[in-house]
């Protein structure tokens, strides 16, 4: 009897401890933590693991090796700050006027764009802090306080704690040495970032920039690890962008493409001491999830967006669309780990409620979001869904067209249909991208009915945004 009572209160205290054990890590996996790498310039096939043989990329390799990469991921546009402004709020930047790269207040005015980003925009980080996550961004910031611009909010009213960024933003910032080729004493370079005021500045040779940040995320990591707190870390490098320093050794022949390859292996370099940290420790590494891609297409002359055409400031594919790893040991299916997707079209806009789903963080009840909850395929658990509503571009003012072509003003993306038009609905093409990826072989005149429903489609979306001054314009 005794010996039956022993047995009882060991089954009794062992399934305690499992049911405590379950709550424990089921609350871990309430509460994932979120890192995302968001690289500057980088073309479609630049990455190693995306088929570049011109660099080496082994760190950025291995998360694709250990989780799941996608080759039809897009941005929300073809250039850097709408770009990102839509990754932060999971709407269409063009609701925000952040129609093109935030430049000086007279540049931003002649092209009918905002000087900042109005904090009143939905923020994902201000969404999760709100759900008690440690926020910290760490990088370029371009949604204001850039050149001239002295007033723009600071990163810390848009949901962050803290804060490390460029000559694109206000706070604490990093601002380069360039490390001149010829042995002259290194430049200043700040666009006028020196003279804004709003934060600590700390200058530094340009191949060291990113792993300034990437040290910064590490300690804000480290920190939230001691307080107990889930975090969500934006590590938005400057690089690839130009100006072009690597370090000596990696400069080579000194021709742009030969330097870009140097700072895209410097960059993979400088991030491997936080991802190891990451992947090495047991409970970070079972409960954090990785997401890594461009902001935009590659610019001219340097990296590679082959065989896709279009580059950086194109709504042709080599324009928009960006190579995604997402990478999460607790989360992705081990069957499912270094596999490639293929099959789902999704973009930048989406990510934005699937974080938001995958963390169990209500928005605000009046959000209405532009990017759909895609959590499922992040990670794995479905291969493909699709989109309630098209993908929908706009051209970004100001810039200049190729010559004896006219770039597409308005591009959409529905189902596998690629169409693109100008804003008066003429110079249509369209494209089958299951057949036709490098959009080479236009379908226009052998589809009629298609062109004249995705022209209305395209019409109407554009027609629901503000307008641009190009657009206003006779």
């Amino acid at each position: 009897m005794k010996f039956r009572r022993i047995i009882l209160v060991f089954s009794t205290l062992l399934l305690i401890a499992i049911f405590v054990s379950g709550y424990v890590y089921a609350s871990e996996k309430s509460q994932p933590n979120i890192l995302v790498v968001l690289i500057d310039d980088m073309g479609w096939s630049d990455l190693a693991c995306f088929g570049n043989r011109q660099a080496t990329t082994p760190n950025i390799d291995r998360l694709a090796a250990e989780g799941i990469s996608f080759s039809q991921f897009y941005v929300c546009a073809p250039i850097c700050s709408p770009s990102r402004c839509g990754l932060t709020t999971g709407q269409y930047p063009y609701r925000w006027r952040i129609n093109s790269y935030l430049d000086n207040r007279k540049r931003n005015q002649e092209r009918g764009i905002a000087q900042w980003l109005d904090p009143s925009a939905p923020s994902l980080a201000r969404f999760l802090k709100a759900n008690g996550y440690a926020t910290g961004h760490f990088g370029k910031w371009h949604l204001g306080g850039q050149r001239d611009v002295s007033e723009a909010p600071l990163i810390t009213r848009y949901g962050f704690d803290e804060t490390l960024t460029n000559f694109e933003g206000l706070g604490p910032r990093v601002l380069p040495l360039l490390n001149v080729f010829d042995g002259a004493e290194p430049k200043k370079y700040s666009l006028g970032s020196d003279l804004l005021g709003h934060g600590e500045i700390h200058w530094i040779d340009r191949n060291q920039v990113t792993s300034c940040y990437a040290a910064k995320a590490l300690e804000f990591i480290q920190q939230a690890e001691q307080n107990e707190k889930p975090f969500y870390v934006n590590l938005w490098t400057d690089d690839v962008h130009t100006p072009l320093f690597p370090a000596a050794e990696l400069r080579g022949d000194g021709k742009n493409r030969t330097l870009y390859y140097g700072v895209l292996q410097e960059l993979d370099q400088q991030l491997a001491p936080l991802l190891d940290y990451i992947r090495c420790s047991e409970t970070l590494r079972n409960n954090t999830l990785i997401v890594l891609f461009s902001d935009n297409g590659p610019a001219p002359g340097v990296g590679s967006a082959t065989p896709l055409r279009g580059r950086k400031g194109s709504l042709y594919e080599g324009g928009i669309r960006s190579p995604l790893i997402v990478w999460g040991d607790g989360f992705v299916d081990s069957e499912l780990k270094g596999t490639r997707n293929n099959d789902a079209a999704f973009f930048s806009l989406d990510l934005v409620p699937s974080l938001l789903k995958i963390t169990g963080t209500p928005p605000d009840s009046d959000i209405v979001f532009d990017g759909e909850d895609f959590s499922d395929v992040l990670l794995g658990k479905i291969k493909n869904q699709e989109r309630n509503q098209p993908m929908f571009w706009r051209k970004p003012p100001g810039l200049t067209d190729p010559p004896n072509h006219a770039m597409p003003d308005l591009a959409m993306r529905k189902g596998n249909w690629k169409f693109v038009m100008q804003y008066d609905g003429t110079a249509p093409e369209l494209y089958d991208l299951n057949k036709n990826s490098p959009e080479s072989n236009n379908l226009a005149e052998s589809h009629p009915d298609l062109v004249e429903q995705f022209r209305e489609e395209l019409h109407q979306w554009s027609e629901s945004m503000p307008k641009d001054i190009e657009e206003k314009t006779p």
